[in-house]
């Protein structure tokens, strides 16, 4: 789709959790219709799962896709990025506003809600440092938390619920303290943290109040209803944890 001699515009697009039924009615249109797509992968030799999700629902024929590496390195707010993300950042950023710049729609499909520590801010964030007055629509995706919650049949929250969502990337002890907090917790990016998070769990007295959810919606998903299951496992990126302390009563 091309803009008569105006800037492109950005369409920042949740395509879910993976599997691509959960892609929204919205989504599926925009991406029919824009002709460029820019999809984040993880390493430089990957696939985006992104773009798998989007391609599965949608199709590629007649469009030009280029995947970027976005790496996965901590992001810390506030503070001087490692070089190499910035540098990722900003090499995405030139990418898309070539396209933009020629008039040129470009959509960035991105996994779940592009709200949700997703890629697609830190990129809008490099392009608004090169045009402020870019043209952006963002459009939301259902989460991989809603999508867990949903396939084991659990509310993420429900009455007077406090919940806390927490990306479990980080090592100090604010997770203790969130998991004694609030009345029910997801934790995100647990793939690699398993064997931090099942012990502390445990000795909260949480284990029997956890879940966790592999692959949510494909073809080889896995749920541990017994995450003690999952120490010295090798799980995907895919991999959410639901912890809810309460139980409904009548």
């Amino acid at each position: 789709m091309i803009t008569n001699n105006q800037q492109g515009r950005l369409y920042l697009v949740g395509v879910g959790p993976g599997d691509p039924e959960l892609m929204t009615c919205k989504a599926v249109r925009i991406l029919e219709q824009v002709g460029v797509w820019i999809a984040p992968k993880a390493k430089k030799n990957g696939n985006s799962s992104a773009l798998q999700i989007a391609a599965a629902q949608v199709g590629v024929a007649g469009k030009s896709v280029l995947e970027m590496r976005f790496p996965m390195i901590k992001v810390h707010l506030g503070r001087e990025q490692a070089t190499e993300v910035v540098q990722a950042w900003q090499e995405v950023a030139e990418m898309v506003w070539t396209h933009l710049d020629k008039g040129a729609d470009v959509a960035f499909p991105t996994l779940g809600d592009p709200t949700l520590y997703s890629t697609a801010f830190y990129l809008l964030d490099a392009l608004q440092e090169k045009c402020p007055e870019i043209r952006v629509t963002i459009v939301p995706g259902i989460t991989a938390m809603a999508a867990c919650s949903a396939r084991v049949g659990s509310p993420l929250g429900i009455g007077d619920d406090v919940v806390s969502i927490v990306p479990a990337a980080f090592n100090d002890d604010r997770l203790r303290t969130i998991l004694t907090t609030f009345d029910a917790v997801v934790l995100m990016k647990v793939f690699r943290k398993m064997n931090r998070i099942v012990p502390l769990l445990d000795e909260l007295g949480l284990i029997d109040k956890a879940v966790l959810i592999e692959r949510c919606g494909m073809d080889d998903q896995r749920i541990y209803r017994n995450i003690r299951e999952t120490l010295d496992r090798e799980l995907h990126y895919f991999s959410t944890l639901l912890i809810r302390k309460k139980v409904i009563t009548g």
